[in-house]
């Protein structure tokens, strides 16, 4: 057991490194042992892509027969972009599987494939590490809406900006690199249209080596500035609208490659459940919130929010811009309680994780 774990653990370590760039599949590492020996190794780097079952076996080469794969996601038993990772592994005279955790995906089913086709088979190691590793593909897969994640930087008394909107900045380098791989870790980032026209926000991931989320705005009557930075990339920005938008504004964004998602009115604002459900159909499986206090309570009475990232900042503002704005809460007994908390520092700020 011990071993099983060494190298599942070695198989996430590699599963990683795909972090970012999968998306709409799973970050998959695999490792194939024979004679307490590595022979190959292997992760999935882009959907479309050679699985990470394949490129560890291919490495292996002729050593594959008799030995053990270690694979942080079940093998897939069916054909889609690619073929079925199980025939694969039956061709190449595996002896034992050893499987992370169980692929939520309902036309997967490798472990019992395998199993009835005579290879010995585990499940079930490190099967913790391995579905926070895809917790976002996990609720993409399971509910067809993606993982959000609401981040908010404040100070201490839970200020995003002071009484003038001055935020630049709350939070320390550190923290905002930090951000900005998670933003490049995300298929999109998400902001309401105050924030567009109040900050004029780039919203990329120019502080770190990596790629540019897709940008939403959250705009119900379509006052997003047509000039904004924001518009540099219209092919790279959804906005998110209702009936209230004007159609000649709307036509004009259309016709500059603006992508538009329409959804009821709920309460004269977008409808967030739907907006997710919208975003799910365009293989949108991580969204990371970064918006103000409208946006932020919103989407935690929605309750489209999977967890919470915030930074707090050693500094004390006052009488300032709140980081969420009303939820209607009247009584303690009534406030959300988060799940999982943990606390690390970031620089010289510290950050809470949690879920909702």
């Amino acid at each position: 057991m011990i071993s099983h774990k060494k190298y599942m653990q070695i198989a996430l370590s590699l599963a990683e490194k795909g972090r970012g760039c999968t998306s709409p599949n799973p970050m998959v590492g695999c490792v194939v042992v024979k004679r307490g020996k590595i022979v190959g190794k292997g992760y999935h780097k882009k959907a479309g892509t050679e699985h990470a079952e394949v490129i560890a076996l291919n490495q292996a080469f002729k050593k594959t027969k008799n030995s053990t794969l270690y694979v942080n996601l079940e093998p897939c038993s069916h054909w889609g972009r690619t073929p079925p990772c199980t025939e694969k592994i039956l061709e190449c005279g595996v002896k034992e599987v050893v499987i992370g955790m169980k692929d939520p995906h309902s036309v997967v089913n490798g472990f019992k494939e395998l199993k009835f086709r005579g290879i010995k088979t585990k499940i079930g190691i490190l099967e913790k590490e391995a579905r926070k590793l895809n917790e976002a593909y996990i609720k993409y897969i399971t509910s067809k809406t993606p993982f959000v994640i609401l981040k908010v930087a404040m100070s201490l008394d839970g200020n995003i900006a002071t009484s003038t909107g001055d935020s630049k900045y709350i939070t320390s380098e550190e923290a905002r690199k930090y951000v900005h791989q998670l933003r490049s870790e995300c298929d999109a980032v998400l902001v309401g249209v105050n924030t567009v026209i109040r900050d004029n926000p780039l919203l990329n991931s120019r502080l770190v080596n990596g790629k540019d989320p897709l940008k939403i705005v959250i705009d119900s009557s379509l006052r997003i500035p047509e000039k904004c930075n924001l518009m540099k990339n219209p092919s790279g920005l959804i906005v998110a609208t209702t009936s209230k938008a004007s159609k000649k504004k709307l036509e004009s964004f259309k016709k500059k490659g603006v992508r538009i998602i329409k959804t009821n009115a709920k309460n004269g604002m977008v409808d967030m459940n739907e907006l997710m459900k919208q975003l799910g159909a365009m293989e949108i499986m991580s969204i990371i919130i970064e918006g103000g206090a409208e946006v932020n309570s919103s989407a935690i009475k929605e309750g489209i929010v999977d967890k919470l990232l915030i930074f707090t900042a050693p500094k004390i503002i006052g009488k300032g811009k709140e980081a969420i704005g009303d939820l209607g809460i009247t009584k303690i007994s009534k406030a959300i309680k988060i799940k999982e908390p943990t606390i690390r520092k970031v620089g010289k700020d510290v950050m809470i994780e949690a879920y909702l």
